[in-house]
């Protein structure tokens, strides 16, 4: 439950806090989010997940492409492995921290799958897709305030997000 309320807080303080990759790109990306026209958000949402998959050394973006195909191919326990030997050696990837989540998940383990959203949120704290993630846990557990909370916030981040009922 401690975990559940410093994800609460961490989503919560989202505006306070820095990205631990300082990138101008994203920056931008996130004001054109916020004010452009709901035709144009499916495009500037594209560009920044492809900033969030990029990684600095090019052998740590390619194991996360991997990674996602294998996901999609249902290749867990691959995915498993190359995600958890490419956190070890880029531990700030919050992209990697993300899918890796989003493969818990998908698997039920719930735990896991907090801590890496967790880990994903203090990296990166504009991270909708993770909040959205949480939303999903939170909603498992009856938890329906809270993820509303979780979803609200997401949508101050990204205006234009169409969540599925």
């Amino acid at each position: 439950m401690l975990a559940l309320v410093d994800i609460l807080r961490l989503i919560s303080s989202y505006r306070t806090r820095r990205p631990a990759r300082a990138s101008p790109l994203l920056d931008m990306l996130f004001r054109r989010l916020a004010r452009c026209a709901p035709g144009e958000a499916d495009a500037t949402e594209e560009l920044i997940w492809d900033v969030w998959m990029h990684h600095p050394h090019r052998a740590a973006a390619r194991e996360l492409d991997l990674a996602t195909g294998d996901i999609a191919a249902r290749r867990y326990d691959i995915a498993e492995t190359r995600l958890t030997l490419l956190l070890r050696r880029a531990p700030g990837f919050a992209e990697a921290w993300h899918k890796r989540a989003a493969l818990y998940y998908l698997l039920g383990r719930d735990a896991e799958c907090v801590h890496d959203l967790r880990r994903t949120l203090e990296l990166e704290p504009r991270h909708f897709g993770a909040m959205l993630h949480f939303a999903e846990i939170l909603h498992s557990m009856n938890q329906e305030a809270e993820a509303r909370f979780a979803v609200s916030t997401a949508r101050t981040i990204h205006p234009h997000l169409t969540i599925p009922d």
